[in-house]
């Protein structure tokens, strides 16, 4: 007897996904185009806590998931922004895994870290076991029972460790949510004819109808690749939260929020100014996140990180604490070495003469150097001050020193 599948929509996903290889984005030879700091284990971790994560011993590789990786373009930015890490990459298509093994050997991504790419279910990993970051964008919506994903996830978590997940948001996928329904209620089903006839629809609605302007205003461009535009408008299973479910969804794993991976989207300041900002600023975490969802009705999904268990904070806002970690340069940024860099997020970022002194003189030191023993000649002030500085900036990451005797 066969063995059913671990969740009910399996059989059905793989398929849906072996006709349409997702995401979409092309193959090319050489590096993924940019980087995303979320998949860098060393900015994620100190976009949570403020510092770089505990350091793993010689002998120990990081150890990293991506589960649900689809035609690997996660995958390819893991191995590339974490050189050296054994990086696990599973999906129950086998036709996206032909196009990221494809993707993998052509980016050189496979030179750069020990990836294993297999067709498993994130459901049936026990014993692979415990990670030190696990990555699940845009998977767990798409499980019959995406609770039991979740718990599935935590338990291959190392504690102390982060699981970083894309879950769809109601309130932005109104219109789409409505545009799925009819395309189900015309039967056009989720092949090649539901494709012709979803893109059909949204062109032949009259010119003012909210849906196909929603469409050709925000998602014509994404949906360019047919593989895009099925996954949005054709999938057969998926599942969408508000901010209340959501945070339901997190505690029935026993895992703690760990913050927004896209957290300007959250802060009221890009909405509201004046008395109204200063209340808003004023609330409680969840509530300014509760308020920033009310009032922005085009957030179409979350992204989060998620701990288990606590995780210590780094506020650096002593000196003498701040002088004795260690550094690193964030190796998302592009530009480097100069002073006219793009961000992690992409965006320009002029660095001061000294931000870029200190950062050069990390490189000249060993691993480990306290940024008081860096050979800048300043005074302790001075390297505290600009410290600082780079890491408002998110250009710097630290590694906390040792703690004084007691």
């Amino acid at each position: 007897m066969i063995p059913a599948p671990a969740d009910a929509a399996t059989p059905v996903v793989s398929a849906f996904y072996d006709r349409f290889p997702y995401p979409g984005d092309p193959l090319q030879d050489g590096p993924p185009p940019g980087y995303n700091w979320r998949w860098c284990v060393d900015a994620a971790y100190a976009a949570c806590t403020g510092a770089l994560p505990p350091a793993l011993a010689p002998d120990q590789p990081l150890r990293i998931l991506d589960a649900g990786c689809g035609t690997g373009v996660s995958t390819d930015y893991l191995a590339h922004l974490n050189p050296g890490a054994e990086i696990l990459a599973v999906d129950i298509s086998p036709g996206t895994l032909e196009v990221a093994r494809e993707r993998l050997r052509r980016s050189g991504g496979g030179a750069l870290a020990s990836v294993r790419i297999e067709n498993r279910s994130l459901l049936e990993l026990q014993g692979e076991g415990p990670f030190d970051y696990i990555n699940s964008v845009g998977v767990l919506h798409h499980l019959r029972e995406p609770e039991a994903g979740l718990r599935a996830l935590a338990a291959l978590l190392k504690p102390g460790a982060l699981l970083h997940l894309f879950l769809y948001a109601d309130g932005g996928r109104w219109e789409i949510h409505r545009t799925q329904r009819a395309l189900t209620a015309l039967g056009v089903g989720s092949g090649e004819p539901g494709l012709r006839l979803g893109r059909q629809l949204l062109a032949e609605l009259p010119e003012h109808n909210r849906l196909r302007r929603h469409h050709e205003q925000r998602w014509a461009l994404d949906c360019a690749a047919d593989a895009n535009f099925a996954d949005m408008y054709l999938h057969p299973q998926e599942t969408s939260y508000n901010l209340e479910r959501l945070m339901a969804f997190v505690a029935s794993a026993d895992l703690q929020f760990a913050g927004f991976s896209n957290p300007a989207v959250w802060d009221p300041a890009r909405l509201l100014q004046g008395d109204l900002l200063a209340r808003a600023q004023a609330l409680p975490p969840l509530q300014r996140w509760r308020l920033v969802e009310d009032l922005d009705p085009d957030i179409s999904h979350f992204e989060f990180f998620l701990a288990k268990g606590p995780l210590t904070p780094h506020s650096w806002g002593e000196d003498t604490a701040l002088l004795a970690a260690s550094g690193q340069r964030n190796r998302c940024l592009w530009g480097w070495p100069g002073r006219a860099l793009l961000d992690s997020d992409m965006a320009p970022l002029d660095l001061s003469a000294e931000g870029l002194a200190l950062l050069q003189a990390l490189e000249q030191v060993p691993a480990g150097t306290a940024l008081a023993d860096l050979p800048l000649g300043w005074p302790a002030g001075q390297i505290a001050a600009v410290a600082r500085e780079l890491l408002a900036q998110r250009v710097l990451l630290l590694c906390p020193g040792p703690s004084p005797a007691a």
